[in-house]
């Protein structure tokens, strides 16, 4: 029995000291980077939403007038430090991609039907603004500021030379992905700015084998990537869902993934993979949680290396600078 007792103790100290994030190399110059999920964006009460939820008539009263999805929202992002703006696209009847969130125009615009059933004239002359209300409909706050801001795809990449998009899919349909890899051979100067896809499972896994060092992760892949790690990564085994690609940990959660930060961290950059760190999950949330209060943003660890997914760019950009700021005085002393 003492035996035994010893040979689990041996066993467990070993698993121990191989995962351990204080024995693992921190990474060289660490830098947070940031995703801003919509750009600049209205937020709303997640309190009991589904995937069917009209979110613009939920949103909290407004701070600002930004609109997700539009150039001027992406413009702001960047300039509050964004790194990667999270955008979404839908396919219209004229070979476009429309960049919007929702399946249909209902929720948050002038118009009616499936977006994607639609040509990107009709689009461009809706009001993206015309559905936000703070207030169960008494008040249409930002009704008439979104008149033809629905961009295209493509407008939004010549728009920015310099930016990094991350490309949501909202459906399955695999040809989504031929698309892209299309507009980007007749475009090869956009290349650089679509930093990654993700969503449906069949246009990611298109895209990503068309286009030349393109990462992406469906939704299925990102599933399969965390479980089959937690069950196998205390060997140290990454799993092939987990090979480049982007790696999305919930903030809640990252305590509990095998040499959480500085060994996870090496495991992912040995087989290509960067890793993206979410907000709090929450279980009936369809949505993706973001780092969106200085009080998550103190939660990630100094030595993280990867991105960081926010809905709140405007507060948690200006804060992450201030932190910069902040250690490097403290480095100066």
């Amino acid at each position: 029995m003492k035996r035994i007792a010893l040979a689990i103790l041996a066993f467990v100290a070993t698993l121990y000291l191989w995962n351990a994030s204080w024995l693992a190399s921190a990474p060289e110059n660490p830098r947070i980077r940031l995703i801003a999920h919509r750009g600049v964006h209205q937020t709303f009460d997640r309190t009991n939403i589904d995937a069917n939820t009209c979110t613009a008539k939920r949103i909290l009263p407004p701070a600002h007038d930004f609109i997700e999805n539009t150039i001027p929202s992406m413009r702001a992002a960047f300039e509050a430090g964004a790194g990667v703006v999270e955008i979404d696209v839908h396919p219209t009847t004229d070979g476009k991609f429309a960049v919007i969130h929702d399946w249909t125009l209902d929720c948050r615009t002038d118009g009616k039907g499936v977006t994607r059933d639609h040509d990107m004239a009709l689009l461009k002359t809706l009001d993206v603004g015309y559905g936000y209300t703070a207030d169960g409909g008494k008040t249409y706050p930002l009704r008439g500021r979104g008149v033809g801001m629905l961009p295209p795809l493509d407008e939004v990449l010549a728009t920015f030379p310099e930016g990094r998009f991350l490309i949501n899919y909202k459906s399955r349909e695999e040809r989504e992905g031929d698309m892209l890899a299309d507009l980007l051979a007749k475009h090869p100067e956009w290349r650089e700015r679509v930093w990654g896809v993700y969503g449906g499972d069949e246009p990611t896994a298109r895209a990503v084998s068309l286009i030349d060092d393109l990462k992406g992760m469906g939704k299925a892949a990102m599933k399969e990537c965390l479980i089959r790690y937690l069950a196998l990564g205390w060997s140290g085994y990454v799993p092939d869902a987990c090979r480049k690609t982007y790696v999305m940990v919930p903030l809640n959660f990252a305590w509990a993934v095998w040499g959480w930060p500085d060994r996870f961290h090496a495991r992912m950059a040995s087989v290509g993979s960067e890793i993206i760190l979410i907000g709090p999950y929450s279980k009936g949330d369809p949505g993706t949680a973001g780092i969106d209060t200085i009080e998550d943003l103190a939660r990630v660890p100094e030595s993280f290396d990867g991105y960081i997914w926010t809905n709140r760019i405007e507060v948690i950009g200006p804060a992450l600078q201030s932190r910069r700021q902040e250690s490097t005085s403290k480095d100066s002393v």
